[in-house]
């Protein structure tokens, strides 16, 4: 005798066989044929064809859920409401046949929601990306308009290139401007480039003339550098050598080759005599060796609370820890980013199991996850039913027909079963 199959009894209640075994369902205009189920009892039949109603309406419920749970797109949900609205169709099955479309059509309401959301929201970017040109244009008119005498040629030469390549970047990947507006603030923009170039390079010329000059003061500093070095006045001497500093700041630049070979020679005047401090540097050196140590000690005791298993406990630990770390003091340059890092991923640690705990204990969250898995295990359930039933009765178009239906729930209870894994359950 075939296996019962399971449909729910609302979905039958709209539902008969008749004598001949034909079953029908009850719409709105009226009775239609659905088909037979042959070698079962009628109530058999009208379970196989409520079972196949019940498949329609979870997958619209599974539709209408990534809708209002997820950031689904309108563009995916109405490609996946045009396959649901397929499956429906004139869909040989039992139920209440009105109110599975109603719900499709709250769904395709939904969907025109959102994209309304999402042409709003990309009208709002194409708004925000005007502004970021219009930021760009016009610090690049700031830019140009800036007096020769005040300009910081170099940080301003690379500021224009920024300002370009954001530019390049924003054309090429963010939202795409009303072509008359890009045109304006393109215009602007490659106006106020082309000033700067300009400018640029009357100033160079400029300063030609004035190289000549800084050489001669820099020989004069580059002298008296290489006198100090004789002095043993550390204080007096030390306060010269700042003094000599500014001048060479203010003297301007040679050319390039000669401003090289002078600040060479000053600068080695400079480090022969500052030579004497070494001591005190090696001095520090060991003091941060000393701190290393300590640190040392503290990153082991720290990375003992490591996997935690008492939250409240690692936390309080972690925390007595950390104080000490910053007492401590600093550590060798060449060892900073080892411990730094090492340390971080303690912390790291104790906060990743903090926001696991906290995310499990959302009852909201899961109990709409082991909703979805329940339902789909019922599904499943029912659906090798159907296969057995189908088995049974040889027929190799139910089979394979059973087959199908249990190989894609199977699919969505799998991954139905994995979101609820994220959440403990």
């Amino acid at each position: 005798m075939p296996t019962q199959v399971g449909g729910s009894s609302e979905a039958m209640a709209f539902g008969r066989v008749a004598e001949d075994g034909t079953v029908y369902v009850r719409t709105e205009d009226g009775e239609r044929a659905v088909g037979s189920y042959p070698g079962t009892s009628p109530a058999e039949a009208l379970s196989y064809f409520a079972r196949k109603y019940d498949e329609l309406a979870a997958a619209a419920d599974v539709l209408s859920q990534r809708l209002s749970q997820t950031d689904l797109s309108a563009h995916e949900a109405r490609e996946s409401l045009a396959h649901l609205r397929q499956q429906i169709g004139d869909a040989h099955v039992v139920g209440d046949l009105a109110a599975l479309h109603r719900q499709v059509d709250q769904i395709a309401q939904s969907i025109s929601e959102r994209a309304a959301a999402e042409s709003a929201s990309r009208a709002q970017a194409k708004a925000k990306a005007s502004a970021q040109r219009e930021q760009l244009v016009v610090e690049a008119e700031a830019i140009a308009a800036t007096e020769p005498t005040k300009m910081q040629w170099k940080a301003a030469s690379s500021r224009m290139r920024d300002l370009f390549d954001t530019w390049k970047t924003m054309q090429r990947s963010g939202p795409r401007l009303d072509k008359d507006v890009e045109a304006a603030l393109w215009q602007r923009f490659s106006a106020a480039r082309t000033a700067f170039d300009k400018v640029r390079k009357s100033w160079f010329a400029h300063l030609d003339e004035e190289q000549e000059q800084a050489r001669r003061v820099k020989e004069r500093l580059v002298a008296q550098a290489e006198e100090l070095t004789k002095s043993k006045d550390w204080g007096a001497t030390a306060g010269e050598f700042k003094s000599l500093m500014q001048q060479w700041r203010k003297a301007g630049r040679a050319q390039r080759s000669q401003d090289d070979a002078l600040w060479t020679r000053f600068k080695t005047a400079q480090d022969r005599f500052f030579e004497a401090k070494d001591e005190i540097v090696a001095q520090e050196n060991a003091e941060f060796e000393a701190n290393l140590v300590v640190k040392q000690a503290l990153l082991e005791e720290a990375e003992g609370l490591v996997p935690v298993t008492d939250l409240q406990g690692a936390k309080a630990r972690l925390r007595s820890i950390q104080d000490r770390w910053d007492v401590a003091g600093k550590v060798p340059k060449s060892q900073m980013h080892t411990v730094e890092t090492r340390m971080r991923a303690v912390e790291k640690a104790v906060r990743d199991l903090e926001d696991r705990r906290w995310k499990q204990s959302n009852p909201e969250v899961s109990a709409r996850a082991q909703s979805m898995v329940d339902q789909l295990e019922r599904a499943v359930q029912g659906l090798h039913q159907d296969l057995a039933a189908a088995l049974a009765g040889g027929d190799p178009a139910a089979i394979a027909e059973a087959e199908q239906a249990l190989e894609a729930r199977q699919a969505w209870l799998d991954s139905a079963r994995a979101g609820l894994a994220e959440f403990g359950g």
